[in-house]
């Protein structure tokens, strides 16, 4: 014999009750005739407590309770004339007295079941079905404890085997859940996840040889999926994990209904009603599972912490038992307790809506040693959540705490339990749950690591990126296990948002998405709302606003990559505050690209720095838009310098305006970062830099400037001319450490370089940079390559995007 439960939304008017009498009459067809016990039909029961509010409050319910009775008789000739008379006199008594206790309350949600019952037992008669609707009052006999009644188990299986043995075989019998009476009859309910135990109390008592419960989802699965999308179905687990699940708030199964069926080895089916039929459909809660361990997440919400303190409590003996004492004398549960070794203090978690008596309650008990000063502190902290971890020992949960404090996650308590196969713990808020549940769960199940992106900036070099990150998206995946998700993408006008990820088309899509306010708060609220983990800032702007914003963003969880150079050149208070944030808040910044576009520089160079080699010199070629103009120059004379820097221009080498190219400040810049990164507290006005462009041609508008461009042309002829054959014009900066005085000459200027030397040997827009260490001596390390373009330098920041990423598996 086998019991069928079906949940609320599974009996909802629609396919959900056709799906319901397809089940039962499969099943009764197969032999022999199944037990079925409903839930009340779609959000009746919600619907019946807001009546009972509506009539307490003393305003007008008959309209609701009209559409009420409409949806209880929909597509159905069944009229519930009496119920309708009773459910109308007892509602019209609550409005008169203002006021309805708990024995009445539970009086008229159980019409939810009963109309189930009779509405589900009609169906089927109507088919020509043998059905009876069976009001589970009539054999479950509990206390008096009204909304959350306790079973008399030996007494109520007396009466429901008396019940059921005088029912014939080719009956069908609709027996209500949820609902049971006192032993005085009056009516009661059995609490949360009340229908479900009514069933596995029927499975036990008629000694069943299946439970198969119909709900809504395809089964029991690795965290809620509305939580976590990647979340996965478990297609068996054991009584124990079921029940380790049950207690932490997994949605279907309760500690209640896995006892009846445990203790009799009745296996429980969760199953998807509109699945029905389906091979994948289904988990089977079992004795003995296929699997040896399960590893899955829940968690409760609503706790709260409560914190006891005090002074000389080592070797104090009945503080803990005073402590619990006064708990169960005003009626409080305790989820979790944290002792520290030295007893200074106890920490002790509750539910939120338990916790202010539990405090007036300690504060009585403990007033003598508060006057004393024995106790110091006794108050809650509210607004918490449990998390527990399923099938997790403290042995591996190394990678998984390390990926919540890398997503700011640092948990209030941690408790291991006993046997140790369930991690427990307490974080702050919704937030904070949320974004624990997907860390802990995509650390498990090592998914593809979801990385977040706000990519600030979509001109050449922005827009560049987005392109590669969308084209090599499904790639990345395949090959590196990593799920890069461009979440945001902005400039000083439009904001595009999408927790999904922003995918193909984003162009036209971000023209639509304007935005007024603060960018930088909108993008940090929106991966706070949504609990994003591992977010990026990617800035490929040159504007000091967004740089400025950097410690912000940091202080809000997310990494940084740039090619922006704003932030690297700032007074260096202003830099090292920046330095300082990230190491308090433990995020990384990259920025490769500020000084060798796609060239592994900074990287190397801070290699060498961090091994204690000493760096005397570097020296080079920091600009590969002024390296390919004087490389060009040179290789080919007849050309006029002219036509060289409009031809860059084109290329996207250079800006619109070449003046901010060949006046040489960006390579000062460029100096300035360098020498930071050897640890040198510098400021650009300590680079020497000297500008190629005339000063009177420096402040004129662009027109004005093109016009007199030939006098620029004249002093470039005038450095070509100084040099000997065996010479060439290069745009060098130079950093030079002089251990003696223990500093630093910064230099940036259009020198004349040796053919043969390698920064007279490179052609094209390459950079080229030589280290000199006092190991190496007079034998520098080389690092040469294209050093412009937007395509280059998107790779670049893709690079460090994906270091960032790749270091997120560590």
């Amino acid at each position: 014999m086998k019991i069928l439960k079906f949940g609320g939304k599974s009996l909802d008017n629609g396919l959900g009750i056709a799906k319901v009498v397809e089940i039962i009459t499969d099943n009764h067809k197969k032999g022999p005739s199944p037990i079925v016990v409903v839930s009340a039909r779609g959000n009746s029961t919600d619907t019946l407590i807001a009546l009972i509010e509506k009539a307490r409050r003393g305003e007008e319910f008959k309209e609701d309770l009209s559409l009420f009775w409409q949806h209880q008789t929909e597509s159905s000739d069944i009229k519930f004339e009496n119920e309708q008379t009773q459910l109308l006199n007892l509602l019209t008594g609550i409005s008169l007295v203002g006021e309805c206790s708990p024995k009445l309350k539970d009086e008229i949600i159980s019409y939810g079941e009963i109309l189930s019952a009779r509405f589900v037992a009609h169906r089927l008669e109507q088919q020509g079905y043998n059905a009876i609707a069976i009001d589970s009052g009539d054999f479950f006999l509990t206390d008096a404890q009204f909304g959350s009644a306790s079973v008399h188990i030996e007494a109520s299986r007396a009466k429901c085997r008396e019940v059921f043995d005088r029912l014939s075989r080719s009956c069908i019998p609709i027996v209500t859940g949820f609902i049971a009476r006192s032993k005085d009859g009056h009516r009661t309910t059995l609490g949360r996840n009340g229908s479900n135990y009514s069933a596995a109390l029927l499975a036990n008592f008629l000694d069943a040889d299946m439970m198969e419960n119909y709900t809504h989802i395809d089964g029991i699965y690795t965290a809620n999926p509305t939580v976590v999308p990647e979340a996965r179905k478990m297609d068996e687990l054991s009584y124990s994990d079921a029940s380790e699940l049950s207690q932490f708030g997994a949605e279907i199964l309760h500690i209640k209904t896995i006892e009846p069926l445990q203790e009799k080895n009745i296996p429980l089916w969760i199953l998807n009603t509109f699945g029905y039929g389906s091979k994948q459909n289904g988990t089977l809660v079992t004795t003995s599972p296929k699997a040896k361990s399960v590893r899955a997440l829940a968690s409760l919400t609503q706790k709260a912490l409560i914190h006891f303190e005090g002074r000389n409590m080592l070797g104090r003996s009945g503080i803990d038992a005073r402590i619990f004492a006064t708990f169960k004398s005003v009626d409080v549960s305790v989820s979790l307790v944290s002792q520290g070794s030295t007893e200074r203090g106890i920490a002790i978690v509750v539910d939120e809506s338990d916790a202010d008596k539990a405090v007036e309650a300690l504060h009585q008990e403990f007033r003598q040693d508060i006057s004393e000063g024995k106790t110091t502190k006794i108050y809650a902290e509210k607004g918490l959540a449990i998390v527990a971890i399923i099938g997790l020992n403290l042995s591996e949960f190394d990678r998984p705490y390390r990926a919540l404090v890398r997503n700011r996650i640092v948990p209030l308590l941690l408790n291991n339990s006993v046997p140790d196969n369930t991690l427990c713990l307490l974080v702050r808020g919704e937030e904070e749950r949320v974004k624990a549940l997907n860390v802990i769960h995509g650390e498990m199940f090592e998914r593809p690591k979801r990385v977040h992106l706000a990519v600030i900036g979509h001109g050449t070099v922005g827009g560049a990126l987005i392109d590669q990150i969308i084209h090599q998206h499904a790639q990345l995946k395949e090959q590196k296990n990593i799920d890069l998700r461009i979440f945001a993408i902005a400039n000083s006008r439009q904001l595009l948002l999408s927790r999904k990820g922003i995918g193909e088309g984003w162009q036209e899509q971000l023209q639509q998405s304007t935005h007024e306010g603060n960018m930088a708060e909108a993008i940090v609220e929106y991966g706070r709302k949504f609990a994003l983990e591992n977010m990026i800032l990617v800035d490929n702007t040159s504007s000091e606003s967004i740089a400025a914003e950097y410690s912000y963003f940091a202080s809000n969880g997310f990494d940084i990559v740039s090619s922006n150079k704003k932030s690297n050149v700032a007074p260096y208070s202003e830099y090292t505050h920046l330095r300082e944030t990230l190491k308090k808040h433990r995020r990384s910044y990259r920025y490769e690209t500020n000084v060798g576009a796609g060239l592994p520089l900074i990287d190397n160079l801070k290699l060498l720095h961090l091994a204690g080699e000493r760096i005397t010199r570097i020296h080079g070629l920091f600009s590969g838009s002024l390296s390919y103009i004087f490389n060009t120059l040179s290789e080919d004379p007849s050309r006029s310098f002219r036509d060289i820097v409009e031809e860059s221009a084109r290329r996207g080498l250079t800006e619109p305006d070449p003046r901010e190219d060949l006046s040489g400040e960006d390579v000062a810049r460029k100096v300035l970062i360098l020498v930071r990164e050897l640890d040198v507290p510098a400021d650009l006005s300590d680079v020497s830099w000297e500008n190629p462009v005339p000063e009177e041609l420096r402040t004129l508008s662009r027109e004005e400037f093109e016009a007199r461009f030939g006098e620029l042309e004249n002093k470039i002829e005038e450095y070509r001319a100084s040099c000997s054959p065996d010479e060439v014009l290069r745009y060098v900066g130079d950093i030079v450490w002089d251990e003696t005085n223990q500093k630093a000459t910064l230099t940036a200027a259009l020198r004349r370089v040796s053919k043969n030397s390698p920064l007279g040997r490179v052609s094209g827009a390459d950079s080229c940079f030589e280290i000199y260490t006092e190991s190496y001596g007079s034998h520098p390390i080389v690092i040469q390559g294209a050093g412009a373009g937007a395509v280059v330098t998107a790779r670049g920041v893709f690079g460090d995007l994906l270091r960032l990423a790749e270091g997120y598996e560590n």
